[in-house]
């Protein structure tokens, strides 16, 4: 027996799916690192998010969204299964995260694999900016190296003739070595790797004090640099030895660094004295929020809620449309916290970047502030090496 709908009842079905569609939330995923001694950054880039959440009336694109967050615990095989959940079980449309490159290198293949749109708000790890680039990712932030890069060049121009370099011993901490030397021709005294999560310093202490450098260079997010800085200060080389650094002192560490951090510099694509309309209700907002100082991590997950907001509103809410979704996301048609943003062909920004000095403020609370800009619409050095059709 054949059941025929007429035209008025198959009108009415349709419009029932087509409403439920339109009802439908739009998943994200946020994998990032929100235990141990580095929880802060994660903290920051989920705060960031929400908060650009809010500031859109709780919607992207128009549509209802349901934000699910999981913390990979800055262990690469806790990120792989934690993103095979994601996008196996709870089919999100876009995963965002993670902090750290490790983990980012580790969990690109299952996000990707399956069709999602991965949107890195921090890490930018040098293979996924070249050879094993994406069309299903991009990065809101920066290729790792290129902080690293304005220290360099500023080093250089400085005429800092012996230097020594410490890092951290995984993807990002031989990244940021890599860019600081782009641009630094002079003496490399010494370039010392650490373990993960290392927190005494004292041996590497020992060294810079005994070969005296010009400056030394490091790389040391989150616990690791709040404990390198305070040791550093402690050690009575702060004085003696010009500290240059990325993401070591900066708004996740400041506040508990604070004065043992005071004129040391760093290299960074943006700061909160950034002196916009737009940042500067960021800051405040952010501020009044969750009671400190906002920093990087927490302005590019800002800007990547308003990255998915303007792509799925350009395609009129729609997700499916793989090809059109990739596009609108390509546009980049948002007003970035930074300013000038936009794509290169390998999904990574081109963009402005500054030398920057931690500083405290009146009030009492410590933050960085820009000294000079050192690029000018940069983009990374990697992008060359992506064959991927973005």
């Amino acid at each position: 027996m054949r059941v025929t709908l007429g035209t008025a009842a198959l009108t009415a079905l349709l419009g029932l799916t087509s409403a439920a569609q339109a009802q439908e939330k739009l998943k994200i995923g946020l994998l990032l690192t929100l235990s141990g001694p580095s929880a802060v950054l994660g903290q920051q880039a989920r705060d960031g998010f929400n908060l650009a959440v809010k500031d859109l009336g709780g919607k992207l694109g128009g549509r209802e969204i349901d934000v699910l967050v999981v913390d990979d615990e800055l262990k690469p095989d806790v990120a792989v299964t934690k993103a095979k959940g994601l996008v196996e079980r709870d089919h999100v449309d876009f995963v965002v995260g993670p902090i750290f490159s490790n983990v980012a290198v580790a969990a690109h293949k299952p996000i990707v694999d399956s069709n999602t749109f991965f949107i890195s708000p921090n890490a930018g790890p040098s293979n996924l900016a070249g050879r094993n680039c994406s069309p299903f990712f991009f990065a809101t932030s920066y290729q790792n190296d290129q902080n690293h890069e304005v220290l360099g060049k500023v080093a250089q121009d400085r005429g800092y003739k012996r230097v020594y370099l410490l890092a951290p011993n995984y993807q990002a901490g031989k990244d940021a070595l890599a860019g600081f030397k782009r641009h630094y021709k002079g003496e490399i005294v010494e370039e010392s790797y650490t373990p993960l999560n290392t927190l005494d310093f004292q041996a590497e202490l020992a060294k810079i004090a005994a070969l005296s450098p010009d400056a030394i260079f490091t790389f040391m997010p989150g616990g690791m640099g709040v404990n390198l800085v305070k040791q550093y200060r402690a050690a009575g080389l702060a004085d003696r030895i010009p500290f240059l650094s990325a993401f070591t002192v900066d708004e996740s560490t400041l506040p508990a660094q604070q004065d043992a951090a005071i004129g040391m510099f760093g290299g960074s694509n943006w700061a909160p004295n950034l002196d916009t309309p737009q940042n500067k209700k960021f800051v405040e907002s952010y501020e009044a929020a969750y009671s400190s100082v906002p920093g990087s991590y927490a302005m590019h997950a800002y800007d990547t809620a308003l990255l998915i907001d303007s792509a799925v509103r350009t395609t009129g809410g729609k997700t499916d449309d793989k090809d059109a979704l990739r596009d609108a996301i390509r546009k980049a048609d948002f007003k970035s916290l930074r300013g000038d943003f936009k794509f290169g062909a390998n999904g990574f920004p081109i963009q402005d970047f500054y030398l920057v000095k931690a500083a405290k403020r009146p009030d009492g609370k410590f933050q960085t502030e820009i000294v000079e800009k050192v690029f000018d619409d940069y983009t990374d050095t990697y992008a060359k090496e992506c064959k991927a059709t973005q």
